[in-house]
Protein backbone atom coordinates (compact mmCIF):
# COMPACT_ATOMS: atom_id res chain seq x y z
CA UNK A 1 0.00 0.00 0.00
CA UNK A 2 1.64 2.97 -0.82
CA UNK A 3 0.49 6.69 -0.04
CA UNK A 4 -0.22 9.18 -2.64
CA UNK A 5 2.46 12.29 -3.17
CA UNK A 6 -0.33 14.65 -3.02
CA UNK A 7 -0.73 13.67 0.47
CA UNK A 8 2.64 12.87 1.82
CA UNK A 9 3.24 16.57 1.08
CA UNK A 10 0.16 17.84 2.70
CA UNK A 11 0.83 15.82 5.68
CA UNK A 12 4.50 17.28 5.86
CA UNK A 13 3.55 20.58 5.57
CA UNK A 14 0.94 20.00 8.27
CA UNK A 15 3.78 18.89 10.30
CA UNK A 16 5.72 21.70 9.61
CA UNK A 17 3.04 24.10 10.69
CA UNK A 18 2.44 22.18 13.99
CA UNK A 19 5.86 22.30 14.83
CA UNK A 20 6.42 26.01 13.94
CA UNK A 21 3.27 26.66 16.25
CA UNK A 22 4.59 24.82 18.93
CA UNK A 23 8.40 26.55 18.30
CA UNK A 24 6.96 30.27 18.30
CA UNK A 25 4.37 29.17 21.79
CA UNK A 26 7.85 27.44 23.12
CA UNK A 27 9.44 30.59 22.64
CA UNK A 28 7.33 32.94 23.78
CA UNK A 29 6.33 30.94 26.70
CA UNK A 30 10.20 30.37 27.59
CA UNK A 31 11.01 34.39 27.53
CA UNK A 32 7.53 35.20 30.06
CA UNK A 33 8.84 32.75 32.66
CA UNK A 34 12.15 34.16 32.25
CA UNK A 35 11.21 37.73 32.84
CA UNK A 36 8.69 36.71 35.79
CA UNK A 37 11.33 34.48 36.77
CA UNK A 38 13.75 37.80 37.39
CA UNK A 39 11.39 39.59 39.31
CA UNK A 40 10.67 37.33 42.15
CA UNK A 41 12.40 38.17 45.51
CA UNK A 42 11.86 35.07 46.53
CA UNK A 43 14.54 32.33 45.92
CA UNK A 44 12.30 29.21 45.96
CA UNK A 45 9.30 31.00 43.45
CA UNK A 46 12.46 32.32 41.28
CA UNK A 47 14.15 28.57 41.00
CA UNK A 48 10.54 27.35 39.91
CA UNK A 49 9.99 29.74 37.24
CA UNK A 50 13.72 29.25 35.78
CA UNK A 51 12.66 25.64 35.87
CA UNK A 52 9.82 26.18 33.87
CA UNK A 53 11.79 28.78 31.56
CA UNK A 54 14.35 25.50 30.65
CA UNK A 55 11.82 22.95 30.14
CA UNK A 56 9.94 25.39 27.54
CA UNK A 57 13.55 25.99 26.38
CA UNK A 58 14.07 22.38 25.75
CA UNK A 59 11.15 22.20 23.81
CA UNK A 60 12.21 24.57 21.77
CA UNK A 61 14.89 23.26 20.96
CA UNK A 62 13.61 19.45 20.24
CA UNK A 63 11.01 21.24 17.98
CA UNK A 64 13.62 23.25 16.03
CA UNK A 65 15.58 19.80 15.56
CA UNK A 66 12.71 18.26 14.43
CA UNK A 67 11.90 21.55 12.20
CA UNK A 68 15.67 21.15 11.09
CA UNK A 69 15.13 17.28 10.11
CA UNK A 70 11.85 17.81 8.05
CA UNK A 71 13.48 21.06 5.83
CA UNK A 72 16.99 20.09 4.82
CA UNK A 73 18.49 17.19 3.42
CA UNK A 74 20.70 14.75 5.76
CA UNK A 75 23.76 15.86 5.03
CA UNK A 76 26.38 15.27 7.55
CA UNK A 77 26.69 18.43 9.26
CA UNK A 78 23.01 18.94 9.15
CA UNK A 79 22.66 15.77 11.34
CA UNK A 80 25.33 16.89 13.43
CA UNK A 81 23.27 20.16 14.49
CA UNK A 82 19.96 18.48 14.49
CA UNK A 83 21.62 16.20 16.87
CA UNK A 84 23.01 18.25 19.27
CA UNK A 85 19.65 20.27 19.33
CA UNK A 86 17.86 17.04 20.04
CA UNK A 87 20.34 16.68 22.93
CA UNK A 88 20.90 19.80 24.41
CA UNK A 89 16.35 20.32 24.18
CA UNK A 90 16.39 16.90 25.64
CA UNK A 91 18.80 17.46 28.65
CA UNK A 92 17.40 21.30 29.09
CA UNK A 93 13.52 19.26 29.60
CA UNK A 94 15.08 16.85 31.93
CA UNK A 95 16.86 19.26 34.31
CA UNK A 96 13.89 21.72 34.03
CA UNK A 97 11.45 18.64 35.36
CA UNK A 98 14.19 17.75 37.87
CA UNK A 99 14.72 21.36 39.34
CA UNK A 100 11.29 22.43 39.45
CA UNK A 101 10.58 19.16 41.05
CA UNK A 102 13.44 20.19 43.98
CA UNK A 103 12.29 23.57 44.27
CA UNK A 104 8.55 22.75 44.70
CA UNK A 105 9.42 20.20 47.39
CA UNK A 106 11.83 23.15 49.13
CA UNK A 107 8.90 25.53 48.68
CA UNK A 108 6.29 22.78 50.23
CA UNK A 109 8.36 21.69 53.34
CA UNK A 110 8.60 25.48 53.89
CA UNK A 111 5.03 26.29 54.13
Amino acid sequence: MSIPKECLSTMLGIIRYVLFAVLVISCITAALYSIRARKMSDPLDRGIFHASTNIYMGIMLVALSFIAMLMFSGSTPAVIVEAVFMVMGAFNIFAGIRSKSYYSRQKSARS
